[in-house]
């Protein structure tokens, strides 16, 4: 043997300790870098209810002051993703650096223990055991894996959506008469809708068709912005030996959830909206004791959890901030953004609402609100008109907004802030709705 491949070998023989040495520096690096800067948000006063920090303009503008934003536009699309915080671009570009220099080392070596202690926090910040939830790019790709692979569905079987659901899981949804042989049903949930409607819809549904074997739910829904109450809606389904996925990308981080007391095994989850993790962050969780009902990803060999789905090369950079958007996450707290969101959401909702051009879309009962809430023009109700209404309030008032389609009663604008948008944003807004709706 030469001497070349003699002094490989060695540093092969040795590399676990150099690694473990490596890798536990690095950790701690990150570890600091994801919670160095989070002091620098102001603490929450003492003895402030989340309504009453709501209205308190100082510490919001201080929580809008560790994000780098553009001012090209008032941004209400913020329901896309999340901006980073600032120290969460900081941990994102200091863990780029990192990935950049170490490469493939890096890649097989010291990443895939830094990555079991980021899903050992994200499951603590969830509430779940570490071999109940796995990190994807996104919710999307987590539910299409926990739609296509449910094996529990035989044919002739039925399966259950609703016109909120998300465009993806629809597809989903609709894809399983050919993978599965079973019937796809839809439902379409009433405009406007309380409570009581909301529960009566499903229970109807369930009743209606006894053949149902899933059902999907969408906590917040990116159309009208409805938070669905999926526990009540879940327990009905239980009943009937009907599973339930559940579509809470909108609901983690913007409401107060605790997976496990949703009443369903099974889950999508976005890091990337209201946590503010890097675009490309998201996460499935399946119950313990019911991961077999989930078949690995095509083919893949049975690893528990990690093999219901197959997010090839991630970006490692992405998934190692995480743990700096959950520590700025938490100095907030879901209930205060919650509550902030809500507020602004009201704000402009209030100042519109008598408009007699304009109808108001998604629920107003508090408990069924989010941050979402959508309108349309009174009788405008194709996809194309909603489009230009978005383009006009951009065009003409520099306000962006989105359009969105699939409701069964007709496609409308949504318009979403985030916890950095302040009150005279949403103004810009109110303007440019009383103009569209000719009462300015």
């Amino acid at each position: 043997m030469d001497g070349g491949r003699r002094r490989l070998l060695r540093g092969a023989a040795l590399m676990p300790l150099a690694v473990g040495a490596v890798t536990a520096a690095t950790a701690a690096t990150a570890a600091t870098a994801a919670t160095a800067d989070v002091p620098d948000l102001p603490e929450v006063p003492a003895g402030r209810s989340p309504a009453q920090l709501a209205g308190d303009e100082a510490y919001w503008a201080a929580v809008a002051a560790q994000y780098d934003l553009g001012d090209e536009v008032v941004m209400l699309d913020n329901g896309y993703w999340g901006a980073m915080a600032r120290p969460v671009l900081q941990a994102y570009t200091q863990a780029t650096a990192e990935v950049n220099r170490g490469n493939a080392w890096f890649g097989r070596v010291a990443f895939p223990q830094r990555m079991r202690e980021v899903q050992r926090q994200l499951a603590g910040f969830l509430g779940v055991g570490e071999d109940e939830v796995v990190l994807t790019r996104g919710a999307t790709e987590a539910l299409q894996a926990l739609i296509g692979g449910y094996n529990r569905l035989r044919p002739g079987d039925q399966v259950l959506y609703a016109d909120i659901d998300y465009d993806s899981t629809i597809t989903a949804m609709r894809w399983l008469r050919a993978r599965r042989g079973v019937e796809p049903v839809a439902i379409a949930l009433p405009e406007p809708c309380g409570h009581a409607q909301v529960l009566e819809t499903y229970a109807q549904a369930l009743q209606r068709n006894p053949r149902l074997k899933l059902m999907l739910l969408t906590q917040v829904n990116h159309r009208n912005g409805m938070l669905l109450p999926v526990a009540e809606i879940a327990a009905m389904a239980r009943a009937r030996g009907v599973d339930v996925i559940v579509d809470a990308a909108h609901a983690i981080g913007q409401v107060e959830t605790r997976i496990d007391a949703l009443g369903a095994d099974f889950a999508g989850i976005n890091l990337h909206k209201w946590i503010g993790a890097p675009v490309g962050v998201g996460a499935m969780y399946v119950r313990r004791g019911r991961v077999a009902d989930i078949d690995p990803y095509m083919g893949d060999p049975d690893r528990g959890i990690a093999s219901r789905v197959h997010t090839g090369t991630a970006n490692f950079a992405a998934f190692l901030a995480l743990p700096a958007a959950l520590a700025f996450h938490q100095r907030i707290g879901t209930a205060a953004k919650r509550a902030r969101l809500l507020r602004l959401r009201d704000h402009w909702r209030d100042a519109v609402r008598a408009l007699p051009g304009l109808q108001l879309l998604g629920p107003d009962e508090p408990r069924l609100s989010s941050a979402i809430a959508s309108f349309r023009l009174s009788g405008q109700v194709t996809l194309e008109q909603n489009i230009g209404v978005a383009r006009r309030l951009l065009e003409e008032h520099g306000v962006f907004t989105v359009h969105r389609d699939g409701l069964a009663h007709g496609a409308c604008v949504r318009v979403t802030p985030g916890i950095f948008t302040a009150p005279a944003q949403m103004d810009r807004l109110v303007a440019g709705l009383r103009r569209l709706a000719g009462a300015a």
